[in-house]
């Protein structure tokens, strides 16, 4: 997984990692989600990927838009 920049500096959010049609992000919980195509939209996961790069906004995407729509909660 690669660092969450977290710009704003209150994310939740510690780590992620993409691929073709998912997204994985981890929180400072420990908890890692799943989130694919499938479960939550490929425009959101293009859109998660793309705020993940950037470091900022993707704990309040996560939180406003795609919420449970996790494919799996992996720890």
């Amino acid at each position: 997984m690669e660092r969450y920049k977290n710009l704003s500096g209150g994310s939740g959010v510690v780590a992620y990692e993409s691929g073709p049609d998912f997204i994985r992000a981890q929180f400072a919980s420990g908890s890692v989600y799943l989130y694919t195509y499938e479960s939550a939209g490929s425009e959101n996961i293009e859109l998660m990927k793309e705020l993940a790069s950037k470091g900022e906004e993707l704990n309040s995407f996560i939180n406003t838009t795609v919420r449970s729509n996790y494919a799996q909660r992996e720890r």
